[in-house]
Protein backbone atom coordinates (compact mmCIF):
# COMPACT_ATOMS: atom_id res chain seq x y z
CA UNK A 1 0.00 0.00 0.00
CA UNK A 2 1.02 3.54 -0.68
CA UNK A 3 2.51 5.38 2.31
CA UNK A 4 3.67 2.25 4.13
CA UNK A 5 7.43 1.73 4.66
CA UNK A 6 8.95 -1.46 3.29
CA UNK A 7 9.63 -4.24 5.78
CA UNK A 8 13.41 -3.99 5.23
CA UNK A 9 13.48 -0.27 6.03
CA UNK A 10 11.52 -0.81 9.24
CA UNK A 11 13.89 -3.57 10.31
CA UNK A 12 16.90 -1.33 9.62
CA UNK A 13 15.40 1.50 11.71
CA UNK A 14 14.69 -0.95 14.54
CA UNK A 15 18.31 -2.14 14.50
CA UNK A 16 19.54 1.46 14.72
CA UNK A 17 17.41 2.15 17.80
CA UNK A 18 18.58 -1.11 19.35
CA UNK A 19 22.23 -0.12 18.77
CA UNK A 20 21.72 3.25 20.46
CA UNK A 21 20.11 1.50 23.43
CA UNK A 22 23.09 -0.83 23.74
CA UNK A 23 25.43 2.17 23.78
CA UNK A 24 23.50 3.82 26.59
CA UNK A 25 23.05 0.66 28.61
CA UNK A 26 26.56 0.42 30.24
CA UNK A 27 26.42 3.90 31.85
CA UNK A 28 22.94 3.16 33.14
CA UNK A 29 24.09 -0.13 34.58
CA UNK A 30 27.11 1.56 36.13
CA UNK A 31 24.90 4.19 37.76
CA UNK A 32 22.68 1.45 39.10
CA UNK A 33 25.66 -0.27 40.67
CA UNK A 34 26.34 2.53 43.14
CA UNK A 35 27.24 5.71 41.26
CA UNK A 36 26.37 8.70 43.50
CA UNK A 37 23.60 10.90 42.23
CA UNK A 38 25.59 14.15 41.77
CA UNK A 39 28.50 12.35 40.06
CA UNK A 40 29.26 11.64 36.45
CA UNK A 41 29.97 7.93 35.96
CA UNK A 42 31.29 6.53 32.73
CA UNK A 43 30.83 3.18 31.05
CA UNK A 44 33.95 1.78 32.71
CA UNK A 45 34.71 2.08 36.43
CA UNK A 46 38.11 3.65 35.74
CA UNK A 47 36.85 7.17 36.35
CA UNK A 48 34.19 8.59 38.65
CA UNK A 49 34.11 12.35 38.55
CA UNK A 50 32.14 14.70 40.79
CA UNK A 51 32.73 18.18 39.45
CA UNK A 52 31.54 21.46 40.95
CA UNK A 53 28.66 19.97 42.90
CA UNK A 54 27.90 21.11 46.43
CA UNK A 55 28.57 17.85 48.19
CA UNK A 56 28.25 18.12 51.96
CA UNK A 57 30.09 14.84 52.63
CA UNK A 58 32.23 12.38 50.69
CA UNK A 59 30.22 10.22 48.27
CA UNK A 60 29.19 6.81 49.55
CA UNK A 61 28.88 3.49 47.77
CA UNK A 62 31.43 4.30 45.10
CA UNK A 63 32.18 1.47 42.64
CA UNK A 64 34.90 -0.74 44.07
CA UNK A 65 36.90 -0.60 40.85
CA UNK A 66 37.16 3.19 40.69
CA UNK A 67 40.72 4.40 39.93
CA UNK A 68 40.41 8.17 39.64
CA UNK A 69 38.08 10.31 41.73
CA UNK A 70 37.65 14.08 41.48
CA UNK A 71 35.47 16.16 43.78
CA UNK A 72 35.73 19.89 43.22
CA UNK A 73 33.76 22.82 44.56
CA UNK A 74 32.15 20.88 47.41
CA UNK A 75 31.65 21.71 51.08
CA UNK A 76 33.16 18.65 52.76
CA UNK A 77 34.41 20.65 55.79
CA UNK A 78 35.68 17.67 57.84
CA UNK A 79 37.23 14.44 56.57
CA UNK A 80 36.66 11.78 59.18
CA UNK A 81 38.14 8.32 59.53
CA UNK A 82 37.93 6.29 56.29
CA UNK A 83 35.89 9.07 54.71
CA UNK A 84 36.05 7.57 51.21
CA UNK A 85 35.77 3.90 52.15
CA UNK A 86 32.41 3.82 53.89
CA UNK A 87 33.99 4.09 57.36
CA UNK A 88 36.16 1.13 56.45
CA UNK A 89 33.37 -1.15 55.25
CA UNK A 90 34.00 -0.56 51.53
CA UNK A 91 37.76 -0.18 50.85
CA UNK A 92 38.70 1.11 47.40
CA UNK A 93 41.79 -0.92 46.63
CA UNK A 94 42.10 0.28 43.01
CA UNK A 95 41.89 4.03 43.68
CA UNK A 96 45.12 5.68 42.51
CA UNK A 97 44.27 9.37 42.08
CA UNK A 98 42.15 11.47 44.45
CA UNK A 99 41.65 15.16 43.65
CA UNK A 100 39.90 17.32 46.26
CA UNK A 101 40.63 20.97 45.31
CA UNK A 102 38.45 23.81 46.58
CA UNK A 103 36.19 21.63 48.72
CA UNK A 104 36.31 23.86 51.83
CA UNK A 105 38.05 21.12 53.79
CA UNK A 106 38.93 22.62 57.18
CA UNK A 107 39.91 19.57 59.22
CA UNK A 108 41.42 16.19 58.42
CA UNK A 109 41.15 13.65 61.21
CA UNK A 110 43.28 10.57 61.91
CA UNK A 111 43.20 7.91 59.19
CA UNK A 112 40.90 10.01 57.02
CA UNK A 113 42.15 8.15 53.95
CA UNK A 114 42.11 4.69 55.42
CA UNK A 115 40.74 2.09 53.05
CA UNK A 116 42.72 3.50 50.09
CA UNK A 117 45.82 1.25 50.14
CA UNK A 118 46.70 1.93 46.49
CA UNK A 119 46.40 5.73 46.61
CA UNK A 120 49.43 7.24 44.82
CA UNK A 121 48.48 10.91 44.31
CA UNK A 122 46.41 13.21 46.52
CA UNK A 123 45.50 16.85 45.82
CA UNK A 124 44.20 18.97 48.71
CA UNK A 125 45.07 22.35 47.20
CA UNK A 126 43.06 25.52 47.85
CA UNK A 127 41.39 24.23 51.01
CA UNK A 128 41.35 26.35 54.22
CA UNK A 129 42.88 23.74 56.51
CA UNK A 130 42.70 24.67 60.19
CA UNK A 131 43.44 21.26 61.69
CA UNK A 132 45.65 18.48 60.36
CA UNK A 133 45.90 15.38 62.52
CA UNK A 134 49.22 13.65 62.95
CA UNK A 135 47.83 10.42 61.50
CA UNK A 136 45.83 12.03 58.69
CA UNK A 137 47.57 10.02 55.95
CA UNK A 138 48.00 6.73 57.78
CA UNK A 139 46.82 3.80 55.74
CA UNK A 140 48.28 5.18 52.49
CA UNK A 141 51.58 3.31 52.15
CA UNK A 142 51.85 3.97 48.41
CA UNK A 143 51.25 7.72 48.51
CA UNK A 144 53.99 9.37 46.40
CA UNK A 145 52.55 12.77 45.40
CA UNK A 146 50.88 15.20 47.81
CA UNK A 147 49.66 18.66 46.79
CA UNK A 148 48.93 21.22 49.50
CA UNK A 149 49.13 24.40 47.45
CA UNK A 150 47.45 27.32 49.26
CA UNK A 151 46.15 24.93 51.90
CA UNK A 152 48.25 25.88 54.95
CA UNK A 153 47.41 29.57 55.22
CA UNK A 154 45.11 29.07 58.23
CA UNK A 155 47.01 26.25 59.89
CA UNK A 156 48.67 28.58 62.39
CA UNK A 157 51.85 30.62 62.61
CA UNK A 158 54.00 27.48 62.54
CA UNK A 159 52.36 25.11 60.01
CA UNK A 160 55.57 23.10 59.88
CA UNK A 161 54.78 21.27 63.15
CA UNK A 162 51.39 19.73 62.22
CA UNK A 163 52.67 19.14 58.69
CA UNK A 164 55.70 17.24 59.99
CA UNK A 165 53.48 15.06 62.14
CA UNK A 166 51.14 14.27 59.26
CA UNK A 167 53.97 13.43 56.83
CA UNK A 168 55.85 11.21 59.25
CA UNK A 169 56.54 7.69 57.92
CA UNK A 170 55.41 8.59 54.40
CA UNK A 171 57.52 7.80 51.33
CA UNK A 172 56.67 10.85 49.26
CA UNK A 173 58.50 11.66 46.05
CA UNK A 174 56.82 15.00 45.26
CA UNK A 175 55.46 17.56 47.72
CA UNK A 176 53.81 20.80 46.59
CA UNK A 177 53.55 23.67 49.11
CA UNK A 178 53.19 26.62 46.74
CA UNK A 179 51.34 29.76 47.80
CA UNK A 180 51.42 29.18 51.57
CA UNK A 181 53.39 32.31 52.60
CA UNK A 182 56.17 30.19 54.06
CA UNK A 183 59.08 32.28 55.34
CA UNK A 184 61.49 29.39 55.89
CA UNK A 185 62.23 25.96 54.51
CA UNK A 186 59.99 23.40 56.29
CA UNK A 187 63.00 21.18 56.86
CA UNK A 188 61.52 19.13 59.71
CA UNK A 189 58.47 18.29 57.60
CA UNK A 190 60.39 16.93 54.62
CA UNK A 191 60.19 13.13 54.47
CA UNK A 192 63.28 11.15 53.63
CA UNK A 193 63.71 10.28 49.97
CA UNK A 194 61.77 13.31 48.74
CA UNK A 195 62.77 14.15 45.16
CA UNK A 196 60.73 17.27 44.29
CA UNK A 197 59.65 20.15 46.54
CA UNK A 198 57.56 22.99 45.13
CA UNK A 199 57.96 26.18 47.20
CA UNK A 200 56.98 28.67 44.53
CA UNK A 201 54.97 31.78 45.36
CA UNK A 202 55.83 31.81 49.06
CA UNK A 203 57.51 34.47 51.22
CA UNK A 204 61.07 33.14 51.14
CA UNK A 205 63.78 35.82 51.09
CA UNK A 206 66.58 33.25 50.93
CA UNK A 207 67.88 30.08 52.53
CA UNK A 208 70.26 30.00 55.49
CA UNK A 209 73.40 27.83 55.64
CA UNK A 210 71.60 25.55 58.11
CA UNK A 211 68.70 25.05 55.71
CA UNK A 212 71.10 24.32 52.86
CA UNK A 213 72.94 21.84 55.06
CA UNK A 214 69.62 20.04 55.59
CA UNK A 215 69.18 19.83 51.81
CA UNK A 216 72.70 18.45 51.44
CA UNK A 217 72.12 15.66 53.96
CA UNK A 218 71.91 12.11 52.65
CA UNK A 219 68.10 11.66 52.98
CA UNK A 220 67.49 14.70 50.74
CA UNK A 221 70.54 14.46 48.50
CA UNK A 222 68.43 14.02 45.35
CA UNK A 223 65.88 16.73 46.14
CA UNK A 224 65.04 19.30 43.46
CA UNK A 225 63.74 22.60 44.78
CA UNK A 226 61.43 25.03 42.93
CA UNK A 227 61.74 28.61 44.21
CA UNK A 228 60.08 30.77 41.57
CA UNK A 229 57.98 33.83 42.51
CA UNK A 230 59.56 34.25 45.95
CA UNK A 231 60.58 37.77 47.16
CA UNK A 232 64.32 37.05 47.28
CA UNK A 233 66.40 39.72 49.00
CA UNK A 234 69.68 40.09 47.16
CA UNK A 235 72.06 41.12 49.93
CA UNK A 236 74.94 39.44 51.68
CA UNK A 237 72.59 36.89 53.29
CA UNK A 238 71.88 35.48 49.82
CA UNK A 239 75.49 34.39 49.32
CA UNK A 240 75.03 30.81 50.63
CA UNK A 241 72.02 30.16 48.37
CA UNK A 242 73.72 31.77 45.38
CA UNK A 243 76.86 29.68 45.83
CA UNK A 244 74.79 26.53 46.32
CA UNK A 245 72.84 27.07 43.10
CA UNK A 246 76.01 27.77 41.11
CA UNK A 247 77.69 24.61 42.36
CA UNK A 248 74.65 22.37 41.85
CA UNK A 249 72.39 24.03 39.28
CA UNK A 250 70.34 20.85 38.78
CA UNK A 251 69.04 21.16 42.35
CA UNK A 252 67.01 24.28 41.41
CA UNK A 253 65.47 23.69 37.94
CA UNK A 254 63.93 27.18 37.80
CA UNK A 255 67.09 28.99 38.97
CA UNK A 256 67.38 30.97 35.72
CA UNK A 257 63.96 32.52 36.29
CA UNK A 258 64.68 33.75 39.84
CA UNK A 259 64.66 37.54 40.23
CA UNK A 260 65.57 39.89 43.06
CA UNK A 261 62.72 41.61 44.89
CA UNK A 262 64.94 43.79 47.11
CA UNK A 263 66.81 46.06 47.48
CA UNK A 264 65.29 48.53 45.04
CA UNK A 265 68.42 49.00 42.94
CA UNK A 266 68.56 45.26 42.21
CA UNK A 267 64.82 44.68 41.84
CA UNK A 268 64.14 42.47 38.82
CA UNK A 269 67.78 41.47 38.36
CA UNK A 270 68.47 37.78 37.56
CA UNK A 271 69.87 36.15 40.69
CA UNK A 272 72.40 33.96 38.87
CA UNK A 273 73.98 36.99 37.18
CA UNK A 274 74.73 38.84 40.40
CA UNK A 275 78.34 39.68 41.25
CA UNK A 276 79.71 39.48 44.72
CA UNK A 277 80.20 43.22 45.08
CA UNK A 278 76.52 43.78 44.20
CA UNK A 279 75.52 41.86 47.32
CA UNK A 280 77.45 44.27 49.53
CA UNK A 281 79.76 41.60 50.97
CA UNK A 282 83.46 41.89 51.64
CA UNK A 283 86.00 39.75 49.83
CA UNK A 284 86.84 36.36 51.21
CA UNK A 285 85.71 32.79 51.26
CA UNK A 286 82.00 32.50 50.83
CA UNK A 287 80.25 30.68 53.67
CA UNK A 288 78.54 27.44 52.76
CA UNK A 289 76.32 24.88 54.45
CA UNK A 290 77.81 23.50 57.62
CA UNK A 291 79.17 20.04 57.11
CA UNK A 292 78.24 19.98 53.44
CA UNK A 293 81.83 19.28 52.40
CA UNK A 294 82.01 21.67 49.46
CA UNK A 295 83.13 25.22 48.82
CA UNK A 296 80.92 27.52 46.76
CA UNK A 297 82.54 29.38 43.91
CA UNK A 298 82.62 33.13 44.65
CA UNK A 299 82.52 35.47 41.72
CA UNK A 300 85.35 37.87 42.58
CA UNK A 301 86.16 40.92 40.44
CA UNK A 302 89.64 39.55 39.67
CA UNK A 303 88.11 36.34 38.37
CA UNK A 304 86.36 38.17 35.56
CA UNK A 305 89.66 39.80 34.52
CA UNK A 306 91.42 36.46 34.56
CA UNK A 307 88.67 35.00 32.43
CA UNK A 308 88.98 37.89 29.96
CA UNK A 309 92.77 37.43 29.77
CA UNK A 310 92.35 33.72 29.18
CA UNK A 311 89.89 34.47 26.38
CA UNK A 312 92.41 36.76 24.67
CA UNK A 313 95.16 34.16 25.00
CA UNK A 314 92.92 31.49 23.53
CA UNK A 315 91.97 33.80 20.64
CA UNK A 316 95.68 34.48 19.95
CA UNK A 317 96.45 30.77 19.92
CA UNK A 318 93.66 30.17 17.42
CA UNK A 319 94.97 32.91 15.13
CA UNK A 320 98.50 31.48 15.36
CA UNK A 321 97.24 28.04 14.39
CA UNK A 322 95.40 29.51 11.42
CA UNK A 323 98.62 31.29 10.33
CA UNK A 324 100.68 28.11 10.64
CA UNK A 325 98.14 26.18 8.58
CA UNK A 326 98.19 28.89 5.92
CA UNK A 327 102.01 28.80 5.68
CA UNK A 328 101.99 25.01 5.45
CA UNK A 329 99.51 25.20 2.56
CA UNK A 330 101.76 27.71 0.78
CA UNK A 331 104.82 25.52 1.32
CA UNK A 332 103.17 22.34 0.08
CA UNK A 333 101.92 24.11 -3.06
CA UNK A 334 105.05 26.17 -3.71
CA UNK A 335 105.68 24.70 -7.19
CA UNK A 336 102.16 25.26 -8.35
CA UNK A 337 102.17 28.75 -6.93
CA UNK A 338 105.48 29.51 -8.67
CA UNK A 339 104.07 28.24 -11.98
CA UNK A 340 100.94 30.34 -11.50
CA UNK A 341 103.04 33.45 -10.79
CA UNK A 342 105.15 32.85 -13.93
CA UNK A 343 102.08 32.48 -16.08
CA UNK A 344 100.63 35.62 -14.57
CA UNK A 345 103.85 37.50 -15.25
CA UNK A 346 103.95 36.33 -18.89
CA UNK A 347 100.32 37.32 -19.38
CA UNK A 348 101.00 40.74 -17.96
CA UNK A 349 104.06 41.12 -20.18
CA UNK A 350 102.10 40.19 -23.30
CA UNK A 351 99.40 42.64 -22.34
CA UNK A 352 101.89 45.44 -21.81
CA UNK A 353 103.62 44.70 -25.12
CA UNK A 354 100.26 44.96 -26.89
CA UNK A 355 99.61 48.33 -25.26
CA UNK A 356 103.10 49.51 -26.22
CA UNK A 357 102.70 48.43 -29.85
CA UNK A 358 99.39 50.24 -30.22
CA UNK A 359 100.91 53.32 -28.63
CA UNK A 360 103.79 53.32 -31.16
CA UNK A 361 101.37 52.92 -34.02
CA UNK A 362 99.25 55.80 -32.85
CA UNK A 363 102.23 58.13 -32.36
CA UNK A 364 104.10 57.29 -35.66
CA UNK A 365 104.58 60.63 -37.60
CA UNK A 366 104.54 58.91 -40.95
CA UNK A 367 101.10 57.55 -40.26
CA UNK A 368 99.94 61.01 -39.24
CA UNK A 369 101.30 62.62 -42.49
CA UNK A 370 99.75 59.95 -44.66
CA UNK A 371 96.41 60.61 -43.06
CA UNK A 372 96.75 64.34 -43.67
CA UNK A 373 97.68 63.95 -47.40
CA UNK A 374 94.74 61.66 -47.92
CA UNK A 375 92.44 64.37 -46.78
Amino acid sequence: MAGRRPLGARALSLLRWLGMLLLLLPPLLQAGQGCPGPCYCFATPQLDQCSYVRLQEPPRDLPRGVRNLTIAGGNLTVLRRAAFAGNGSRPLGDLRLLLLPRDNIQAIEDRAFQGLPGLAALDLSHNPLRALAGGAFRGCPRLRTLKLNQALLLLGEAPEEPLAGALRNLSLRRLELAGNRLRALPGAALPEGLEELDLRNNSLQGLSPQELARLESAPLGRLQLYLGSNPLRCDCALRPLLGWMRNASWRVPDARSLRCAAPRELSGSPVLRLRLEQLGCGAGREPGPEGAGWEPRPEEPGEQKELETASYVFFGIVLALIGVIFLMVLYLNRRGIKRWLNNLREACRDQMEGYHYRYEQDTDPRRASASASGL
